[in-house]
């Protein structure tokens, strides 16, 4: 009974201090059910409880990596899907920035046509 104490005392100590560490670099944003002020004192309070609590219930999902909301969810090209590249949030601004990039790119081929008439002529 003695050793099963000795060993379960600098068990829960290390889970306790990974817990504590865990909630305090934790952003204020991403914790879950509560507020990271809270499960703070949780974990602080009740060292056993509340570092168990705070391993199942308050940490934050790690599944997948968290995008914005200007970022596409399933990359159709994953060579230009990279995080932080923006994307249409709306079928609208899909459609405008695709009708800038036409007229853009009409300009530029009316350009180039110019200059080579203008080569032409004077060669």
């Amino acid at each position: 009974m003695l050793r099963l104490v000795e060993f379960a005392g600098p068990v829960i100590l290390v889970l306790w201090i990974y817990c504590v560490v865990s909630v305090i670099l934790t952003p204020d944003g991403a914790t879950r059910n509560l507020p990271k002020l809270a499960w703070l004192f949780l974990v602080l309070l009740f060292p056993l409880v509340g570092s168990i609590a705070w391993l199942v219930a308050g940490r934050p999902d790690t599944a997948g990596s968290r995008r914005s909301s200007h970022e596409r969810e399933a990359p159709a090209f994953p060579e230009y899907d990279r995080p932080g590249r923006a994307a249409g949030v709306t079928a609208e601004s899909d459609e405008e920035f695709l009708r800038r990039v036409r007229e853009r790119a009409e300009q530029q081929r009316r350009t180039e046509q110019e200059r080579r008439r203008r080569e032409a002529g004077d060669a």
